[in-house]
């Protein structure tokens, strides 16, 4: 299960910065603890334009996903794998500042993820909050799951699921209750 950071995970903030501007989302220890033991992979494959914008550094993003972890274990809910994308082809960093293969939409994460740890993209799902979330699962040839209110993005035609909920919550257990 690849999962978006901000937004899906963690309430959304403009541009975090700080390990203590990662709020979790409510409720979500559970449907995580139950994936996992479903025996699902749960990664995060997120969007980190504020390297490329100058807004943090590693550091702090290091401190952030450190954070994120602990966060998580009080629930009992362990990552197998973060993966961020730093670019932004408009990033005032020179090294970030590139259009790259890896920033959702583009599929690159979930390709990396899916090699590091031997996870099969066709039995898979991207949880995400935004169309780029969703349209990175669809080019990585995921399901897809998006939370919140908005509408499903148009993407691709395809065979793969997608659906759409208010909270991961009801997202995962509305994919529990379908296996």
């Amino acid at each position: 299960m690849f999962l978006d950071r901000d937004g899906t995970l963690t309430e959304p903030r403009h541009y975090p910065s700080h390990p203590d501007e990662l709020v979790l989302q409510p409720d979500i220890g559970l449907p995580l603890r139950a994936l996992q033991h479903a025996g699902f992979a749960l990664v995060v494959v997120t969007n980190q334009s504020g390297l490329a914008r100058g807004l943090l550094d590693t550091a702090a993003l290091d401190a952030m996903h450190h954070r994120l972890r602990a966060l998580l274990a009080r629930h009992g809910v362990r990552l197998d794998g973060i993966y961020a994308c730093p670019h932004h082809p408009d990033g005032t960093v020179p090294r970030y500042r590139r259009l790259c293969s890896c920033r959702k939409p583009a599929p690159g994460m979930l390709h990396q993820a899916a090699h590091d740890l031997d996870l099969d993209l066709s039995a898979s799902w991207m949880v995400g909050d935004s169309s780029c979330d969703i349209n990175a699962g669809h080019r990585a040839g995921t399901c897809t799951a998006l939370v919140g209110s908005q509408p499903l993005p148009d993407v691709t035609p395809g065979v793969h699921r997608a659906t759409t909920s208010d909270t991961l919550y009801e997202v995962v257990r509305c994919f529990l209750a379908g296996r």
